[in-house]
């Protein structure tokens, strides 16, 4: 079966508004199988940039995952966990961190999109390498090496069941912490390869030793 994808233009703000209100009443997310249309990272990324409106990943077996823009109360949140990240990851300088609009392509073809991350310098400056080292034309616009660490947060239309597994996927695709963050119930999930996950009920910190070392977050904000 063939599939079309219509790539609008949302350079105005009269079709992002249709757009957000066409979201309404359908399901969330949206899931497409575009599989069979192979699309390159470079299609994937005008599409995601024509509607920018929208967030987009795709898993593993090549759907398109299309999700509602965050509300307030999650993009503070997201905007605040993000920041953190980043401030910490300046201060140590051994790596880089990169928030909500940075997508990974994963070992297993899943293109996913942390809340935020944080890649070594080391693993990032060589895959750079790799990169330029090819012909423009065959540059990747989305770096398919894994997140060292992957934070993402519960918003209130996700399942933690959900989202438990997508953690879970980040780990079997080389990821070495994971948190996910859910202020719903006050909780949050600590993930790490090999290991049970450790649940923590209203922490008031979070410290990402030995992964993210001297890094502590804190969650006084985000409850």
């Amino acid at each position: 079966m063939q599939h079309a994808i219509e790539i609008t233009d949302t350079n105005q703000s009269a079709t992002e508004h249709d757009a957000a209100r066409a979201w309404v009443g359908m399901p969330y997310p949206l899931l497409l199988d575009v599989s069979s249309l192979e699309l390159t990272d470079r299609q994937l990324e005008k599409l995601f940039a024509d509607n920018s409106i929208f967030r987009f990943e795709v898993t593993a077996k090549g759907e398109l995952v299309i999700m509602a823009p965050s509300g307030e109360y999650v993009a503070e949140r997201e905007n605040e966990l993000a920041f953190q990240v980043t401030q910490w990851a300046k201060e140590d300088g051994t790596g880089i961190a990169y928030g909500a609009t940075g997508g990974f392509r994963l070992p297993n073809g899943a293109l996913l999109a942390p809340d935020a991350s944080w890649v070594t310098r080391e693993r990032r400056d060589a895959w750079r390498g790799e990169q330029e080292a090819l012909p423009e034309g065959e540059r990747r616009s989305f770096p398919n090496l894994w997140p060292d660490f992957v934070l993402k947060l519960r918003s209130p239309g996700d399942t933690v069941i959900g989202l438990q597994r997508k953690m879970q996927e980040y780990l079997d695709n080389g990821a070495r912490l994971g948190w996910l963050i859910d202020p719903i119930n006050k909780r949050v999930h600590i993930y790490r390869p090999g290991e049970a996950a450790v649940v923590l009920d209203e922490p008031e910190t979070v410290s990402g030793d030995p992964v993210l070392p001297g890094f502590v977050l804190e969650l006084q904000e985000i409850w």
